[in-house]
């Protein structure tokens, strides 16, 4: 079996959850012994910014250009830099807007990701019935591996 560069994607939220998706993701990088690093994707994916109105004077700046942005940054996303800046595994931060199953899915596609690695909370069946649950959803429609961790 060849072990070559792998594409890993990890899903990042600030939660726990995801911080244990993202040291399992860095784990799982740093397991390949093969002269080729792996790197990993860390995406977060915000809500849908709000559309601007004709009532609308000044449209709200995305997240992204506010002043907490920096410090929110920091906290979501301090695990998976740490462990990749730690292990030495290439990291590139990916922000995007929008529903966070189909941007992973859209992003492990169009990149060629080897494995997309998510946290499920298992909140139950119903609540996963009404809401849908990213990490399912992801599981039922990725064309590549899905590592879920469970919390």
């Amino acid at each position: 079996m060849l072990n070559l560069r792998k594409k890993i994607l990890v899903a990042i939220d600030g939660s726990p959850l995801s911080d244990k998706a993202a040291e399992e993701a860095v784990r799982m990088a740093a397991g390949n012994p093969s002269q080729f690093k792996s790197k990993i994707y860390a995406m977060l994916v915000l809500p849908n910014a709000p559309r601007n109105t004709f009532t609308d004077f000044v449209p709200a700046a995305p997240i992204t250009e506010s002043d907490e942005w920096v410090q929110l940054r920091e906290r979501v996303l301090y695990v998976i830099e740490k462990d990749a800046r730690e292990a030495g595994i290439p990291l590139e931060i990916k922000v995007v807007y929008g529903d966070p199953a189909e941007e992973l899915l859209k992003f492990a596609e169009t990149e060629e990701i080897d494995v997309i690695v998510i946290g499920s909370s298992g909140k139950g069946f119903i609540k996963r019935k009404l809401l849908g649950s990213v990490s399912h959803k992801v599981a039922k429609f990725a064309k590549c591996s899905v590592y879920i961790i469970r919390g």
